[in-house]
């Protein structure tokens, strides 16, 4: 063995309805979080996707947007990617097209989500 440990990581995610955003927890602490609209009749708008600054560049924002994805999924749900993280999750996979609302899918690539954000100030 080289000395250094592996130490296992407990994750959950949790559908903070109250907040409207996915939260992801690891090992008890608060890492990222996904900010969604809930349409009806089963459709989630996901709109913004936060990591906390100690933990970025550590993988948080591509499992929490493939554990949501997979948390839509089993609710028999679909999605309007609006994210620009999500949108460019998305485009590295095609996992997860089925997920895609076929009226109202959101934006196509990165850059043009992130000119809209732009564009509407946010």
């Amino acid at each position: 063995m080289s000395g250094e440990e592996q130490v296992a990581v407990t994750e959950r995610l949790i559908d903070n309805s109250d907040e409207s955003r996915f939260e992801l927890y690891r090992d008890d602490e608060l890492v990222g979080w996904l900010y969604y609209t809930r349409l009806r009749p089963n459709r989630y708008a996901l709109r913004h996707t936060e990591v906390e600054s100690s933990r970025q560049h550590q993988g948080v924002g591509s499992a929490l947007a493939r554990r949501v994805l997979e948390v839509i999924r089993s609710r028999e749900g679909t999605i309007t990617a609006i994210c620009p993280f999500v949108v460019d999750y998305l485009s590295r996979t095609t996992a997860y097209t089925d997920l895609l609302d076929p009226r109202h899918p959101g934006y196509p690539d990165r850059a043009t989500a992130e000119a809209a954000r732009a564009k509407a100030g946010g």
